[in-house]
């Protein structure tokens, strides 16, 4: 098991969800000593049911733990990374799972945590919620964000190592803010469309039956309108100018294709169509290069630069290696 040599990974989940009950379940089967915690007793009791152990107090959760995991709604998490710090030593490894990073990030560095807290953001959900929800293997194959500062670099090196171990998952290095800006128009337009085409779907006077003849293309376009309105509101809330940016560039290719129908243009139409398949076509496939890099453990800037390069290219890292004064990566890049 990663980060111990001598021993099993000892872990600790705050905040049990989707995502953060996907964390506690895949650490557990995959055989860390991993503790959960949750501020309902509901949850609580569902994970013992299941055999995972979960405390009553967070602080009992996170005693004596190599990593803690912090999950929860957005607007907790400022509270509960300071919470789960005065808890912990100076070794235990801070992450979280939350959906926007460059307020708490921001707010690690004022609290002095950077050294050990690594923003992060597990690309991975459903349109469900809550512990029973939770899937162990929801993060195989999925990019999962972390953010390298740094003076954070030993913790980022460590946390890559497990997400790639454990997780199976593809690192993808990213500044703070540049993550928000991404994640606006990949992950968050999508709820606002979503919910706009399915909330017009509800207040249409032929309801009934747009709904019955509702088929593949409506269900794919607003599957994440189903997931719970008040963590759609903290999302998109949390990354607003963010967000209202991205809808811009949404709504000026929208009224281009709007002015294409209107003036039966149909090259202009076509043309615009074909541009958004090529995107679209990069989902399913997107030929990789492997890089191997190395840098001296001491050369901070070079290593974070390197970092936010393969990030901003499309690129993840699938596995690192710190040894004898130097660190090495290996990563995916996209051919060019």
């Amino acid at each position: 098991m990663v980060l111990r040599a001598d021993a099993r990974l000892r872990a600790a989940v705050v905040g049990t969800g989707l995502i953060g009950g996907s964390v506690l379940l895949r650490l557990h089967a995959a055989g860390a000593d991993v503790t959960g915690w949750d501020p309902d007793e509901h949850t609580r009791g569902q994970a013992r049911r299941a055999g995972i152990p979960m405390a009553e107090r967070l602080a009992d959760a996170v005693a004596g733990r190599d990593v803690v995991f912090l999950g929860g709604p957005l607007p907790t998490l400022p509270a509960t990374l300071v919470e789960v710090a005065a808890a912990t030593t100076e070794d235990c490894l801070l992450t979280d799972v939350g959906s926007t990073k460059a307020e708490l990030a921001a707010f690690a560095t004022e609290q002095g945590l950077t050294s050990r807290f690594v923003p992060g953001h597990p690309m991975a959900g459903t349109d469900r919620a809550g512990l029973a929800a939770a899937l162990p293997e929801l993060f195989t194959g999925a990019a999962w964000v972390l953010c390298p500062a740094p003076d954070g670099l030993a913790a980022f090196r460590r946390l890559v190592t497990l997400v790639t171990d454990v997780f199976a998952a593809r690192v993808v290095p990213m500044a703070a803010d540049r993550h928000d800006a991404v994640v606006a128009l990949a992950s968050h337009v999508p709820h606002l469309l979503a919910g706009a085409l399915a909330g017009a779907a509800q207040r249409s006077p032929w309801r009934d039956a747009v709904l019955a003849l509702a088929a593949g293309s409506f269900r794919d376009g607003t599957r994440v309108a189903g997931t719970p309105a008040h963590r759609t509101g903290n999302m998109l809330r949390g990354n607003r100018d963010q967000v209202l940016a991205a809808l811009s560039q949404v709504t000026a290719f929208l009224d281009e294709l709007a002015a294409a129908l209107r003036s039966d243009d149909v090259d202009a139409l076509t043309a615009r169509y074909a541009e958004a398949g090529a995107a679209r076509a990069e989902l399913t496939g997107r030929p990789h290069d492997e890089q191997v890099m190395s840098f001296p453990v001491g050369a901070a800037a070079a290593e974070v630069a390197w970092l936010y390069g393969v990030g901003a290219a499309g690129g993840h890292l699938s596995g690192c290696r710190v040894g004898a004064g130097t660190v090495s990566y290996v990563a995916q890049r996209p051919q060019v």
